[in-house]
């Protein structure tokens, strides 16, 4: 197995941590759900599953995809990355510029690491 470069280490960790946070909310989401007395039942238990889901494909990309170097990994880490921005730029509008920002620094540093040239090498070769 070829040595990963720094740049895919840290793009496997930004989706590893988006995956993270996606999983940790959509967990959050159900236990509300559970403990408490939603205003409609089938919105919130929606949000839960996709929280989780969200989050657990986001840890399979960056444990099963960029990690491992399996080329297919990147297309849906910067796939991911992308969706990021408009988020965060909704939240900078939202008056939310303390969860916007930070979002688009890890969204574009994602996007940086994934799509380096040493990334690229380490995925689809020459």
């Amino acid at each position: 197995m070829n040595r990963r470069p720094l740049t895919l280490v840290i793009a496997a960790a930004v989706v590893a941590l988006e995956g993270l946070v996606a999983l940790g909310l959509g967990v959050f989401v159900a236990v509300e759900t559970l403990t408490g007395t939603p205003d409609d039942l089938t919105t919130a238990v929606a949000e839960a599953a996709f929280g989780v889901l969200v989050g657990a494909g986001l840890l399979w990309v960056a444990w099963g995809g960029l990690f491992k170097m399996e080329r297919w990994g990147r297309s849906p880490g910067v796939l991911a990355q992308i969706f990021m921005l408009p988020v965060a730029v909704t939240l900078i509008q939202s008056d939310q510029p303390q969860l916007g920002i930070p979002l688009i620094v890890l969204a574009l540093a994602g996007l940086a690491t994934l799509l380096a040239p040493p990334t690229t090498h380490a995925l689809y070769g020459d």
